[in-house]
């Protein structure tokens, strides 16, 4: 059986096929975020359309931006960078216009789940997957299973407070948090601040040989690791997962595990940091693993 698969990220729409463990007919797509939700949901329709024609499907796996309730299929809170998602119906909307039936997952968590079935993940009973891109995103694994929470919005672990001297909720409800500090949006704005043409991860690991960038990159990579000391010590995992693209640097995670041993406690240190395996597949192959259209 196949799955038609979507990853609807702010800036692409990532899809293809599944079928016998992997995706095929890839392609991307630009999402348009800004006009939208309605428009998103409409590029997303014109996509599986476009593939229905000559890559037949019995089911529709979608990792997407946004908070999501897994059971109804819908988006429970999605912040201005898709306008107007938030309380969009998507698997409802979906199995009406294409009647096969429909999962919904959030992007991060689809990603732990791919990673979990076919990635760094596999063999792990209790551990955590984050991405640091944007923003800092979150997912757990406990007993084996992805944990939701009560309201499906488990693992914003961008959201731990690292700075509460620069807390000010009111103005902004993330700062002082994690994500301002560890993501790699943080990490180019600290390199802008000293020169502004080092505005991508590229271009500041390819001057790391120059002192004040050097401090700049040790200096976040120890924000990386801050949060990871609180995570680590309230879950306890086997293992955690890092992803997003700065990560794939070596030199960061073999930092941020060499720093993150001499912040935790000891009874901790058997705890294994790997970097994400699946690459930009891993919402993809999540999606199409998801209860519902998996055949589990």
């Amino acid at each position: 059986m196949a799955t038609m698969v979507l990853d609807i990220g702010g800036t692409a729409i990532k899809s293809g096929i599944y079928a016998d463990g992997n995706v095929t007919e890839l392609k991307e797509t630009p999402t348009e975020a800004l006009h939208g939700g309605p428009h998103v949901v409409s590029r997303a329709k014109d996509i599986i359309a476009g593939y229905q024609k000559n890559c037949p499907f019995d089911r529709i796996g979608i990792s997407t931006a946004g908070q999501v309730d897994p059971a109804k299929g819908c988006i429970i809170y999605a912040n201005e960078n898709i306008p107007g998602y938030t309380g969009t119906k998507l698997k409802d909307i979906m199995e009406e216009e294409f009647q096969v039936p429909v999962a919904v997952e959030n992007d991060v968590n689809a990603a732990a789940i791919g990673e979990a079935s076919f990635g760094a993940g596999r063999g792990q009973k209790d551990f955590v997957c984050l991405t640091y891109g944007t923003g800092v995103g979150g997912a757990m694994f406990l007993n084996g299973k992805l944990y939701h929470g009560s309201s499906y919005s488990a693992g914003e672990f961008g959201g731990i407070v690292t700075h509460p001297e620069d807390r000010d909720p009111a103005q902004d409800l993330f700062s002082g948090c994690y994500e301002r500090y560890a993501s790699t949006t943080a990490l180019v704005k600290l390199a802008m601040e000293f020169d502004p043409a080092l505005s991508d991860g590229r271009a500041i690991f390819g001057r790391r040989e120059e002192p004040k960038v050097q401090q700049i990159i040790d200096k976040w990579m120890m924000e990386i690791v801050y949060g990871l000391v609180t995570i680590i010590h309230m879950v306890n995992p086997s293992c955690a997962i890092l992803g997003g693209g700065v990560l794939e640097q070596p030199y960061v995670l073999q930092q941020v595990k060499e720093k993150l041993k001499q912040n935790i406690m000891p009874s901790f240190r058997h705890v294994e940091i790997k970097k994400a395996e699946l690459g930009n597949k891993a919402g993809m192959l999540g999606a199409a693993m998801l209860d519902g259209i998996a055949g589990k």
